[in-house]
């Protein structure tokens, strides 16, 4: 191979690699309080329509909506939630939308869990807690699976559905908490995502 071929690939994946990184980079806000709103929810309307995603049974729990920051993402793969959900997202309301507030706020995901840690609280510890979550997100089908694939750290999303219960057929079951106000193991909420939308960034 000449040279000149040679400078030439690495020159392209040099470019490749720059336009990937550009497009992972965080979307950025002034300081402001950008999702003022609380989640919304609401009871079934008579009996549960069941869902099936795959060979997993997918029980509505609540109907379900949102517009908040994306404080972080996570993509799963191998484990077995990621068969039906294989995006979580960490959403932030109210103050936690705040680059002020976030900027003071170390976030972090792992192992399906939404983390954070301060060296001083920018506003108090429950409103931290009653303000964000970790999401995993079920999209009902492909357009929504793409939608959920162009989400990026520090994006505006709506989306609405529903808190769901999961049953796979060995037994497994993964259910939604149904309130903001907890923290820890359980206290994730798992969505049903029919629509999703990301504001013009």
């Amino acid at each position: 191979m000449s040279n000149t071929r040679t400078l030439a690939l690495i020159l392209a994946a040099l470019i490749a690699s720059a336009l990937w990184l550009h497009a992972q980079r965080p979307v950025s806000h002034p300081p402001g309080i950008i999702a003022p709103d609380i989640p919304g929810q609401g009871d079934i309307d008579g009996a549960a329509h069941p869902l099936r995603k795959k060979d997993i049974a997918i029980t509505p729990l609540a109907t379900f909506s949102i517009t908040a920051r994306v404080l972080s993402r996570a993509d799963y793969h191998w484990d077995t939630v990621a068969a039906i959900s294989p995006t979580d997202l960490a959403l932030g309301w109210g103050r936690m939308s705040d680059t002020a507030v976030l900027d003071k706020i170390e976030i972090w995901q792992s192992v399906r869990f939404y983390n954070w840690r301060v060296r001083e609280f920018p506003i108090p510890e429950r409103e931290i807690i009653e303000s964000s979550a970790n999401m995993h997100l079920i999209p009902a089908d492909s357009s929504v699976a793409r939608a959920i694939d162009h989400v990026k750290q520090g994006d505006v999303v709506s989306f609405e559905g529903y808190l769901i219960e999961a049953r796979w057929p060995n037994g497994g079951i993964m259910r939604s908490s149904l309130t903001r106000s907890d923290s820890g193991a359980g206290a994730c909420e798992v969505v049903w995502v029919e629509h999703l939308s990301i504001a013009p960034r």
